[in-house]
């Protein structure tokens, strides 16, 4: 077992905080502020590999374990973790498309995903499935050479602004549960799709989120991922990933909090003295520390599992959501309030990297199904000894 990175790995993470510095740092705040989604930005960072990173290399991908593209995640995601977050929910779905489309559709849209230069967006949720993502109600029939689709998606992550939706539809009876559902690969501006209004959010402003609706609209046969049947399935695996990503995100988010923290209690005085010589906020800092490297760990355990098709990968990746997206808004709200009321004003990153994070804690499963994932599996016999 070892712990420490190696020397590749060490690069992609510093080719990783360069870009960070140089091409986010300087616009974050500005894209926050404005609702900016920074396509050239993106497109940039896709000239590096960042938007296919474990994409398969006939995709055009560069094919990297999970746990390589964690270190990448986490750089990014300490500058500006909106801008990351719909970076990696890229990855999740250029994956999945690399993974499962016929060869036609991946010659088609492989490379352009996996360079940056074309964007997509993965379309599970729907106004009345969220949690319970198995009911959910978007239909796609087969008529001849083509799907007929018709339903809507919600909270969609690039909506409007994407060339592709990975999207799960029902492709079974009503009541056909997850064995009913398939996926699919659905050019964004095809005849029939429209879009809802960019939703004003707390967080997350770098990228746009909408309602898709969908009224008849006509895709070749081709463009089903994998088998009908096996969307649910699909969008599990990809949903792993998305997991590790996510919470990646939230560490990345708190490391940034916490440089900004153990910087500003060298400067800032108080009594006479920098309140880095207060014991009470020097026990807050160790706490801080303590659960980010904590938290860090545990998502480079379940990247780990992930990358070796472990048995129980989904049940670590679950534990490792949970525990760093609940982990990283807590580093992130303690480094605000060593700030004070500066923490509290736009001028410092620190209010931003808060609203960006709290929504991990929801999205990709909320962290009570992660628990309801876990707890599952922890009720089995063997899982007091398969579970360590």
């Amino acid at each position: 077992m070892d712990f420490e990175l190696s020397a590749d790995q060490r690069a992609f993470a510093d080719t990783a905080r360069q870009f960070a510095q140089t091409a986010l740092a300087p616009h974050a705040a500005e894209w926050d502020r404005e609702a900016i989604f920074p396509r050239e930005a993106i497109a940039q960072a896709g000239e590096l590999g960042f938007c296919g990173l474990y994409a398969p290399e006939n995709a055009g991908g560069l094919a990297l374990p999970r746990l390589d593209a964690t270190l990448v995640f986490e750089e990014l995601a300490a500058v500006d973790p909106s801008t990351t977050a719909f970076i990696t929910i890229h990855n999740m779905a250029t994956w999945m498309l690399g993974t499962w489309a016929t060869e036609a559709v991946r010659t088609t849209w492989g490379e352009a995903l996996t360079s940056g230069q074309k964007l997509a967006s993965y379309c599970l949720t729907e106004p009345g499935a969220g949690s319970d993502a198995a009911s959910l109600k978007t239909r796609a029939d087969r008529d001849g050479d083509h799907y007929v689709i018709n339903g809507a998606k919600a909270f969609i992550s690039g909506a409007g602004s994407t060339e592709v939706l990975v999207l799960m539809a029902r492709t079974g009876a009503p009541d056909s549960g997850a064995k009913g559902i398939s996926a699919f690969a659905v050019p964004a501006d095809a005849p029939g799709i429209s879009y809802g209004k960019k939703e004003e959010k707390m967080g997350w402003n770098s990228q746009p989120t909408r309602v898709i609706s969908f009224d008849n609209v006509r895709i070749p046969a081709d463009h089903l991922l994998g088998q009908e049947g096996e969307g649910f399935k699909i969008a599990m695996k990809g949903l792993d990933g998305g997991r590790i990503n996510i919470a990646t995100c939230s560490i990345g988010a708190a490391q940034g909090a916490l440089t900004q923290a153990q910087q500003y209690m060298q400067v800032r005085k108080q009594f006479g003295k920098a309140i880095a010589s207060f014991q009470a906020l020097q026990f807050k800092l160790a706490d801080m520390a303590t659960e980010l490297v904590a938290a860090r760990q545990m998502v480079r355990l379940a990247a780990s599992k992930l990358d070796a098709a472990a048995p129980d990968a989904a049940t670590y990746c679950a534990m490792a959501k949970r525990f760093a997206t609940d982990a990283g808004f807590m580093v992130c709200n303690e480094a605000l309030q060593l700030h004070g009321g500066y923490g509290y004003i736009r001028e410092y990153p620190l209010e931003r990297l808060m609203r960006d994070a709290r929504v991990h804690q929801i999205l990709e499963g909320t962290n009570e199904i992660m628990r309801v994932i876990i707890a599952r599996r922890m009720l089995e016999a063997d899982a007091p000894d398969a579970i360590r």
